[in-house]
């Protein structure tokens, strides 16, 4: 397969991209980025483009499968509407430009509490993203809802303050369904999904994506 990756500067497709990277499934791994990386491979071809200039990188947009696990914080950003540009516009002007490609499947990393009827910015954020992606109609579409993710060097406080708290209620026995999940769990998740010959009538929550991501394919 072709993978197309966006987001692979975060920990989760860092993560994505270097097990990409080793697996024989994909021949081919285009990622798409705002700045150069540091990485070389074979398999490997970086695309640095300007995400709000979609005429420019809209036909590059060709392969196998979108992985889709784009995000920033409104901190990062500086103000709501720029991370509502980065975590809803790119992702589904993304996403629009891979269905119009001809991509057949699409794997997106949501958020836990994503709705669109939740009452806080970015868990609303994210419940009108996965509605908005399931409206394009892709004939293999898996939406992944993490629960807190275990970031390698995580410099997102609120992240890390919460990582510890429920790290301390599972010690206690509270919250097993929402143990942290490592990216590079994630990662494999992703991968597992894009393997799979058909794709997910429901967002994958909990244990589910640690099932998907223990799954062995010959």
């Amino acid at each position: 397969m072709n993978a197309l990756v966006i987001g692979a500067t975060g920990a989760t497709g860092k993560d994505l991209v270097e097990q990409l990277k080793k697996d024989d499934s994909f021949e081919r791994v285009d990622v798409f980025v705002r700045r150069p990386l540091d990485i070389q491979h074979d398999k490997l071809t970086v695309h640095v483009i300007d995400f709000d200039r979609t005429d420019a990188w809209h036909n590059l947009v060709k392969g196998d499968v979108l992985f889709s696990c784009l995000g920033t914080t409104i901190k990062a950003a500086g103000s709501k509407e720029e991370q509502w540009k980065v975590d809803y516009g790119y992702q589904y002007e993304f996403a629009k430009a891979a269905k119009e490609n001809g991509v057949d499947r699409y794997v997106l990393v949501s958020a836990e509490f994503a709705s669109p009827k939740a009452r806080s910015f970015y868990s609303k954020m994210k419940g009108q993203l996965e509605e908005a992606v399931k409206e394009l109609g892709f004939p293999k579409l898996t939406i992944i809802k993490p629960p807190i993710l275990m970031r390698k060097g995580s410099d997102r406080t609120f992240e890390v303050l919460g990582l510890k708290a429920i790290q301390f209620m599972n010690k206690a026995g509270l919250f097993r369904s929402q143990q942290p999940l490592p990216t590079e769990e994630l990662a494999m998740a992703m991968i597992n999904s894009a393997k799979r010959t058909q794709g997910d009538n429901e967002p994958l929550i909990g244990t589910a994506i640690r099932e998907r991501a223990s799954l062995k394919f010959d």
